[in-house]
């Protein structure tokens, strides 16, 4: 059984010019994630691309920032502790800024990473599809839950997050709602960590799955790329972006906090009505096929959603596997009605009518999903943008459905000189009132180290619209 700290503070780093929301209590450790506030404070001038791949960026000039004991390794009984995880946070940072990603094996091995996927795919695989988290089970008094949005392969805006939030512990749970990998140079770091972190507390950070976090996903906008760069062209590097997608599989799509709050990367999702089909006489095992096409869009059911298979990357969407497609890729509109989302080409569209009826006929409060940074959302008529990080997109008479997104200043790597330059943001549910969401607005650590794009960013689409249906269907 893991010992876990009965309750871990923020730790100190380097601030980004301004956090909005209620600031989180003060730190009396000052040793522990030093050399994180240092490099956070002392990184390179420019997150601006490399002309050579193979050039090393710029090492800190800090002197204080030393190097860290490398190799990673794993520890003696296979059991994580406070102090691996952390190390490994200040690891990553200090190897984002010190080496080339070429050189990230020798930072962490394969053999390393093996170990810690393989341990973390089990926890996964056994979760439900949609997870229940009961902050207060157990006599818990004073328990809060952070719920984050896409990060996108932003590792030191994340490692910022996790110090102004405070690290998971015996009381303070987190919900990861998607979109680790892709667009960022750390996807690959970023989803390890937060592998680690579940590792290490299962039953206090719960990660779900993002539209991303799909193999036609990681194949267009990076990560695939990113690996491959990172461990080799051959075996390794082909054997690390594998498991990547085997640990995807087994990813929850969706969470329920406190009984209150439906957590989702897309939202809401259709009910699949089943018809059956016409069999001769006498006939066994009577087939059923499923039509959702001959009636009209209704919202589905919890059942349904736990009953769905989760356990592929990029299935035919059709069947069953709508219901994934739509948890992870659907919208809200301003409109009402519920609809297909043409202009993903995958999903559903659902207007505030649709919204209360998921919330009076679950019995929520919230609905909190993600999906959607900056570029997607100047393109959405009657929406709000992200310039904070988050938006209150319905309020309804049962609730209110909220948008987060974890990801400042994105994307990382953009075509045009005017940036987005928003704001991320993190939401805080605190007892007893987890329907009461607390807002943290923060921006972009800066500088980040000098890093390559790992797609084509130029020519990629960057809203995730116009999607090549017939690619995400093809067999892995």
């Amino acid at each position: 059984m893991l010992s876990l700290p009965d309750s871990t503070e923020p730790l100190p780093l380097a601030t980004p010019e301004s956090a909005v929301g209620e600031p989180p209590p003060s730190s009396s450790s000052e040793d522990f994630f030093s050399s994180v506030s240092l490099a956070c404070a002392s990184g390179s001038a420019s997150s601006s691309s490399l002309s050579d791949e193979n050039q090393k960026p710029s090492p800190s000039p800090d002197p204080s920032q030393t190097r860290p004991q490398i190799p990673i390794t794993w520890p003696s009984g296979g059991t994580l502790t406070l102090d691996w995880v952390t190390n490994l946070m200040s690891t990553f940072d200090w190897s984002s800024r010190n080496l080339r990603p070429s050189e990230l094996p020798t930072v962490l091995p394969v053999e390393v990473f093996d170990s810690l996927v393989l341990i973390a795919s089990k926890i996964l695989h056994k979760e439900p599809n949609c997870v229940p988290i009961e902050p207060d089970r157990d006599g818990m008094v004073g328990s809060s839950v952070v719920v984050v949005g896409d990060v996108h392969g932003q590792l030191h805006d994340v490692l910022f997050l996790l110090k102004d939030a405070g690290l998971p512990s015996e009381n303070r749970f987190f919900v990861f709602n998607g979109d680790y990998v892709d667009r960022g140079a750390w996807g690959l770091e970023t989803f390890l960590l937060l592998l680690a972190w579940k590792v290490f507390m299962p039953h206090r950070v719960f990660l779900l799955r993002g539209n991303h976090e799909s193999k036609y996903c990681t194949s267009v906008y990076g990560f695939e790329k990113e690996v491959l760069a990172k461990y080799g062209e051959k075996k390794d590097g082909k054997h690390v972006y594998r498991k990547c997608l085997g640990c995807f599989e087994g990813l929850p799509l969706a969470s329920i906090i406190a009984g209150q709050v439906y957590t989702a990367h897309g939202g809401v999702f259709r009910n699949i009505p089943a018809t059956p089909s016409r069999r001769a006489k006498g006939k066994k095992n009577r087939k059923v096929t499923l039509n959702p096409d001959s009636v009209p869009l209704s919202l589905g059911s919890f059942d349904e959603l736990l009953k769905a298979r989760r356990s592929v990357l990029d299935p035919p969407w059709e069947g069953q596997n709508l219901i994934p497609g739509d948890v992870l890729w659907s919208d809200p509109s301003m409109k009402p009605g519920l609809s297909p989302n043409k202009e993903r080409g995958i999903g559903l569209l659902w207007g505030p009518d649709y919204t209360e009826e998921f919330l009076k006929k679950n019995n929520l409060k919230l609905i909190i999903r993600s999906h959607e940074g900056p570029d997607a959302r100047e393109k959405r008529p009657g929406l709000g943008g992200m310039d904070e990080g988050y938006t209150i997109d319905h309020v309804v008479q049962s609730g209110k459905l909220i948008t987060v997104f974890s990801a400042p200043d994105y994307p990382q790597f953009q075509a045009t000189e005017d940036r987005y330059k928003n704001k991320g943001a993190y939401i805080v549910l605190k007892s007893p009132n987890f329907d009461t969401p607390i807002f943290h607005s923060f921006e972009a650590i800066t500088p980040k180290p000098k890093a390559n794009p790992y797609y084509d960013f130029e020519d990629v689409i960057d809203s995730d619209e116009e999607l090549d249906l017939t690619k995400m269907a093809e067999p892995s």
